[in-house]
């Protein structure tokens, strides 16, 4: 009779590009994107959608979106998906100059040996440092956003416009500016700019042209202790234009009157819009020469990033308040002692707070 093995696993990857049976799969690099696909899988086992953050009614809005449409295919059939990380999701690579970047989760159908769907993956803890004093409704997780993932915005944009009558959108790039490296010139012409983002989303929400691009599962802790709460995950997954809603509103907040500059979240909109106005100009875009050359004196180690204290308002429903999966049900989803293999850092200052010892008085 054959044996079972119990190997280090997750739940639901059957089929990918990494050996969850080894160590090296199991950093947290790998961890942060594999352990919210099989998140997904679970989900879908269980019959449960994702919350799903999109633009209804010129607002962004929370509804629900199943794994299956998340995907593109149902993560039931293992046999037929293969989740591909750290990939290039090679339909959008007609739309740039030079090598598209990879990005977190790619996955594949496998039967038809097609790209579905290319997703950013950000696995983020709730509360984050600006809310963890406040009460549990106002917590909120802090979202960074790297570079690359505008990119993947910026094609997942084009792909959903290619779909509607595309010269309906050409008015928004009708803008003049000789020199966008000059700040003065960018900001200027900002209210355009910003306009042109608003109202691609409204037009392609309005005529349900819109795909998921990013995939947000929350972790939720009590308060700033280490310890889970009892329920303590979830699935939030952004659209490409309720993320590009997002990143116009929170730029809206970052304008004073009296002070007008160019900020990392603005700046992260002249990208976006940018790459846009070239793609209607050329047919692609450069995204390295937008990137490198409208920096505006800030570094570009990350596109921007978003505290908690921001993102609740963007997030808020039941299911950010009370997460829908248990801390049980871990064991569910990492599965043949995998977690034995996990390599989490070592922080100083964690050890500390975890340490309370250390600070008694003898």
């Amino acid at each position: 009779m054959e044996t079972i093995k119990n190997e280090p696993g997750l739940f639901g990857l059957k089929r990918s590009n990494r050996d969850f049976t080894s160590k090296d799969s199991w950093g947290k690099n790998q961890f942060n994107s594999s352990f919210p696909a099989a998140l997904c899988a679970y989900f879908e086992s269980k019959n449960i959608k994702s919350n799903y953050i999109t633009v209804l009614n010129d607002k962004v809005t929370v509804t629900d979106i199943s794994i299956s449409d998340l995907f593109g295919i149902s993560s039931l059939d293992q046999n037929e998906i293969f989740y591909s990380f750290e990939s290039q999701f090679s339909p959008f690579n007609m739309y740039v100059n030079g090598s598209l970047p990879r990005t977190d989760l790619v996955i594949q159908d496998i039967k038809n040996k097609l790209c579905i769907r290319g997703l950013e993956v950000k696995l983020t803890a709730l509360p984050d440092q600006t809310t963890f004093y406040k009460t549990e409704n106002e917590y909120g997780c802090e979202l960074v956003v790297r570079p690359d993932t505008i990119v993947y915005l910026a094609c997942s944009l084009i792909s959903n416009i290619e779909k509607n009558n595309t010269e309906e959108f050409r008015k928004f790039f009708d803008i003049d500016i000789k020199d966008w490296s000059e700040s003065e010139s960018v900001i200027s012409n900002k209210d355009f700019i910003l306009d042109g983002i608003k109202n691609i989303s409204n037009i392609l929400s309005l005529s349900n042209n819109s795909s998921p691009l990013l995939l947000q599962p929350i972790w939720k802790t009590k308060g700033k202790s280490p310890d889970l709460s009892d329920y303590c995950l979830d699935l939030f997954a952004w659209s490409d234009v309720g993320f590009a809603r997002f990143i116009h509103d929170i730029s809206l907040n970052t304008f004073n009157s009296k002070n007008i500059k160019i900020t990392r979240q603005f700046r992260t909109c002249v990208w976006l819009y940018k790459m846009l106005h070239e793609y209607f100009k050329d047919g692609v875009f450069n995204y390295k020469k937008i990137i490198d050359q409208l920096s505006y004196n800030i570094k570009n180690d990350k596109a921007f990033s978003s505290q908690g204290s921001i993102t609740n308002s963007f997030m808020t429903c039941e299911n950010l308040i009370k997460p829908r999966i248990n801390k049980k049900e871990i064991k569910n989803i990492i599965l043949g002692n995998g977690q034995d293999l996990l390599s989490p850092e070592r922080r100083f200052d964690a050890i500390i707070y975890n340490s309370p010892d250390l600070f008694k008085i003898t």
